[in-house]
């Protein structure tokens, strides 16, 4: 059962897709595109148990169990408040019983931390190096943005710890940084094995990559076919955007078609 929210002065209050109803910090990432696409890159099965590693608000983790992805998931969030924010948005809708908050970091954390062994985890890591990047006065979106508590290679071991062989480690992650991801899944046993770049429209180089990879697989990369979000502007114009009808149906049902065609 869903209940009111009790928000404060530094929290909004708005309405997401699978309509979901989430708290937002003000001073924090907001959710957005690359959020939404990682739980949708996530193949449209049942998953047992996951976690989410950098749980923010936790609405990838509400994604994934308001879809039928996962039976259960544990949002791992180093920030208290940011944490305590993830079990109030699983409470606001419900699912309180399916999305569980754990504060840690995931550079210490293991299987003994938690109730099972997940069969899948996810993670949208912070994109800038902490020495690079214009800093943020709002240590929220620091901590949030740059790699303040952990890098990607942190991330990858730590996904490697908790999956046991044939689990999964789906991420979202720039473009420009991919060989520093590759890098870091091999050297902890996770191996690529499903990919997409996403641009923004058939100009624009990409601008974040989702990746699939399997613990303990052999190599074989599937890379799918680009995904454009945007038609392009007409005339230079900037302001509201059209989506592409394949954007579009994969916002339609929180999922990528299985057999990589955006159309049949």
């Amino acid at each position: 059962m869903c209940i009111d929210p009790q928000i404060g002065a530094d929290e909004r209050f708005d309405i997401v897709n699978e309509h979901l109803r989430l708290i937002q910090k003000k001073r924090g990432l907001t959710f957005g595109t690359d959020a939404y696409l990682l739980a949708a890159f996530v193949r449209p099965r049942s998953f047992g148990y996951a976690v989410e590693l950098g749980g923010g608000s936790g609405i990838v983790s509400l994604l994934l169990a308001a879809t039928g992805k996962v039976r259960r998931i544990t949002s791992v969030e180093i920030q208290p408040d940011f944490a305590d924010l993830v079990a109030r948005n699983a409470a606001v809708n419900g699912l309180s019983d399916r999305v569980l908050s754990l504060c840690r970091d995931i550079r210490s954390l293991d299987a003994g931390s938690l109730p099972e062994v997940p069969s899948l985890v996810v993670a949208n890591p912070p994109y800038l190096r902490a020495d690079s990047g214009r800093s943020n006065d709002d240590p929220e979106k620091e901590i949030a943005r740059h790699e303040c508590f952990g890098g990607i290679g942190d991330f990858c071991a730590c996904a490697s710890r908790l999956l046991g062989t044939g689990g999964r480690f789906v991420s979202v992650w720039r473009s420009e940084r991919l060989s520093e991801l590759y890098a870091a899944l091999r050297s902890n046993r996770l191996e690529p094995k499903r990919t997409v770049f996403v641009h923004s429209d058939v100009s624009s180089p990409p601008c974040m990559v989702l990746t699939e990879a399997v613990k303990d697989a052999s190599p074989s990369l599937r890379v799918l076919p680009p995904l454009f979000l945007y038609e392009p502007a007409a005339n230079g114009f900037r302001g509201v955007r059209m989506m592409t009808a394949e954007a579009q149906s994969i916002y339609n049902v929180c999922s990528f078609p299985e057999h990589g065609k955006y159309h049949p």
